[in-house]
């Protein structure tokens, strides 16, 4: 058998991997005139996302750590009820983050150059909550920002769009990975004189990861109360990278 020193390493590592996705469970005879070919591509297809999901969620400040944590939470119960009027289900509004921080008041500097106060002077309380929200109907995703931005929210991060059910587009994608590794071996196999036999592996990398699409607005707008915030949902794209190991000869 020949074989390129190259693709001896992918082949061993993909043989050896718990849970890699195999043509067989043990690596087939090869023919002592053939050779190994490592195949490396990747399949990117593209979607509207259908599900956005941010955070929302309110900071508070209080001269007791009592008195933070009652302003916080009498907010975030607005936002939170703000969320389901909005017609947000309740298996999509999670908690995320609940802290709770002194806050020290800043030291000086007097004449002779020691800093005031001496010690930490603890000065009141900070709270944050904020809960991750996951919302389907994105053509009302600007109106939802506003409307909590109305009941008490004054933190909000995302959207990140995504696909509610991945695995069909990721079974696209698959497709295309495998179309072009097949593609680029026949490529090889011509140039070098010979033919494709057949496929003794296949492992596959990564899994749904779709690229994030972050979009700004202004709470300014939102409280004005004149158009929605503007929201953008583009398009998000999956992508699986197939490693395939072929046979070639002569």
């Amino acid at each position: 058998m020949k074989s390129l020193k190259f693709a001896l390493a992918p082949l061993a590592l993909a043989l050896s991997l718990p849970g890699t996705a195999m043509a067989h469970d043990t690596q087939p005879a090869i023919a002592a005139t053939s050779t190994l070919l490592s195949i490396s591509a990747q399949g990117r297809v593209a979607r509207t996302p259908n599900v956005a999901e941010f955070t929302a969620g309110v900071t508070s400040n209080g001269k007791t750590a009592a008195e933070a944590l009652a302003s916080n939470s009498a907010d975030m119960n607005r936002v939170i009820g703000a969320l389901k009027k909005a017609g947000i289900a309740d298996k999509d509004i999670q908690t995320s983050n609940i802290n709770l921080q002194p806050v020290y008041a800043q030291q000086r500097a007097m004449p002779d150059g020691q800093m005031v106060p001496a010690q930490p002077l603890v000065i009141g309380y900070t709270v944050t909550n904020e809960v991750s929200v996951r919302q389907y109907d994105l053509a009302k995703l600007g109106k939802v920002l506003d409307t909590l931005v109305a009941a008490g929210a004054n933190e909000i991060n995302g959207p990140r769009f995504g696909i509610d059910k991945p695995d069909p587009v990721m079974d696209e994608a698959r497709k295309v990975a495998m179309k072009k590794a097949r593609t680029r071996a026949e490529l090889y196999a011509s140039a070098a004189g010979l033919r494709v036999v057949r496929i003794v592996s296949i492992s596959e990398e990564g899994g749904y990861s779709p690229q994030p699409r972050m979009v700004n607005f202004s709470m300014a707008k939102a409280e004005s109360g004149d158009e929605p915030t503007p929201v953008a949902s583009g398009e998000v794209s999956v992508s699986v990278t197939l490693n395939v190991i072929f046979e070639l000869a002569p």
